[in-house]
């Protein structure tokens, strides 16, 4: 086990979604664990736009799963705006409902999408990976 996994950290995800069964699905599909060399992971749901910008303002959170088809501000607007105003904003993931969305999510500068309904073996797969390059330019930024 790595170091990262054995710390006693956490890997901290902020899910935003305004419906409830989306946030269930991804909170399911992540699990515990989304890789043996990363730390448990620990969700924390978010409802509203305005929830999603104060937790990011606090610097805590590694990965952003962000719900592209929330309502009434989507996930797409939203990580625009997180990615142009926060500095050194985690990286965000991207729900979609369709894959011909995946322009959209390059607009809105998403570091990685994922389409929904979420497949349980490639979102943990996509989350370890932000999760490594964030907690890696982490070591580096010491």
């Amino acid at each position: 086990m790595s170091d990262q996994a054995s710390s006693g950290r956490t890997l901290k995800v902020l899910l935003y979604s305004d419906d409830r069964s989306t946030r269930d699905q991804v909170r399911l599909a992540l699990g515990r664990r989304v890789a043996a060399d990363l730390p448990e992971v620990e969700i924390f749901d978010t409802a509203t736009a305005p929830a999603v910008v104060k937790a990011v303002d606090s610097g805590l959170y590694d990965v952003l799963v962000l719900d592209g088809e929330a309502t009434p501000y989507g996930g797409m607007g939203l990580s625009r705006q997180l990615k142009e105003e926060v500095a050194d904003c985690p990286p965000v993931l991207l729900l979609v409902a369709r894959v011909a969305d995946a322009w959209l999510a390059t607009w809105s500068n998403a570091d990685a999408i994922e389409a929904f309904p979420v497949d349980p073996m490639r979102l943990p797969a996509t989350v370890a990976d932000l999760a490594r390059r964030r907690l890696a330019a982490a070591q580096v930024g010491r």
